[in-house]
């Protein structure tokens, strides 16, 4: 394939051919080293299979269903489509691009994956309160558009159910924001909610013992689930803190600090926008929000529906 046939997905800022020219042998010999080595990668494994089943009379599936679609890779797409026959119905996919952290956009109609025409936006929430879901849509666009032009308005959704208002709370110390929670932890213990219906989300694997420490001492602590951010894709619970929302933090400043340019800069922002909007709605009916001031700036758009 020509060097200015390849795609540079999910960037923003494109390649020159100079540029093209200089990284295509960076590239080739990465690929060659790993081929000597006998190593590889998923990608080449899952674009290896979809090329297999691709030249297949019979596939091994009717019908595919594939949720948490906005962050399959190109080549992991490729492979699942490549799964069931070509066909209006050979393929569902569902899932929610103000969701996506894993992976940077890109055009499913240029894989062959054309949904233009036959997408539907779900308006009813059954999992999150209304006020919980109405405060965490506040940190996304009213309108999410993915690169094949399809918006996502997220307008007119609404939850089935209300409860109480998320809190913000913005306090001066570590320990201060640890009684603050172990205080609302107790409380929803209190309330007859199970220790295992309690998560407490951090932006980073190293802030984990931060969220151990202020539920330390409290009935069944172990049974509550402390994680990042990035692991609570697919979860939901009761009632849900997230902490640790510093300035610094939020965006985390070692991501800023490593953008290229103004459009990488942006994505940074925006995704980690998606990974606090993730971590709030696994929270059902309770969300306490908690930084040591100055506190992240995207606490600024939930703090002014909480109030």
């Amino acid at each position: 394939m020509p060097i200015s046939a390849v795609e540079r997905m999910g960037r923003k800022s494109r390649l020159g051919p100079n540029q093209r020219a200089r990284l295509w042998p960076v590239f080739a010999a990465v690929r060659e080293a790993l081929a000597a080595e006998r190593y590889t990668t998923w990608a080449s494994v899952f674009t290896g299979l979809a090329d297999a089943l691709a030249g297949r009379a019979a596939r091994p599936f009717d019908h595919v269903i594939i949720d948490e679609a906005q962050d399959l890779a190109p080549a992991e797409l490729r492979f699942f489509a490549a799964l069931a026959p070509a066909g209006p119905d050979g393929l569902f996919l569902s899932g929610d691009i103000g969701q996506r952290i894993f992976q940077h956009p890109y055009s499913w109609a240029s894989l062959g994956v054309d949904v233009r025409g036959r997408s539907h936006t779900l308006k009813v929430c059954y999992r999150t309160s209304q006020q919980i879901r109405r405060a965490a849509d506040r940190l996304l666009p009213t309108v999410l558009r993915d690169s094949d032009g399809l918006d996502d308005e997220r307008r007119g959704i609404v939850s089935v159910f209300d409860g109480p208002q998320p809190e913000v709370k913005s306090v001066p110390t570590i320990a201060a924001e640890a009684d603050v929670v172990r205080s609302a932890v107790a409380a929803w213990l209190g309330e007859g909610i199970s220790a295992n219906e309690i998560g407490l989300f951090v932006r980073t694997p190293q802030l984990v013992a931060r969220a151990r420490a202020a539920i330390d001492g409290l009935a069944d602590a172990a049974s509550m689930v402390t994680a990042p951010m990035s692991l609570a894709k697919g979860l939901e619970f009761r009632a849900v803190v997230v902490m640790a929302c510093d300035e610094g933090i939020l965006p985390l400043d070692e991501r800023v600090a490593d953008a290229a340019d103004e459009a990488e800069l942006d994505d940074i922002y925006e995704t980690e926008r998606r990974l606090l909007y993730v971590a709030c709605t696994r929270a059902r009916e309770h969300l306490l929000l908690t930084g040591i001031s100055p506190v992240s700036e995207y606490l600024a758009d939930l703090q002014t529906m909480a109030g």
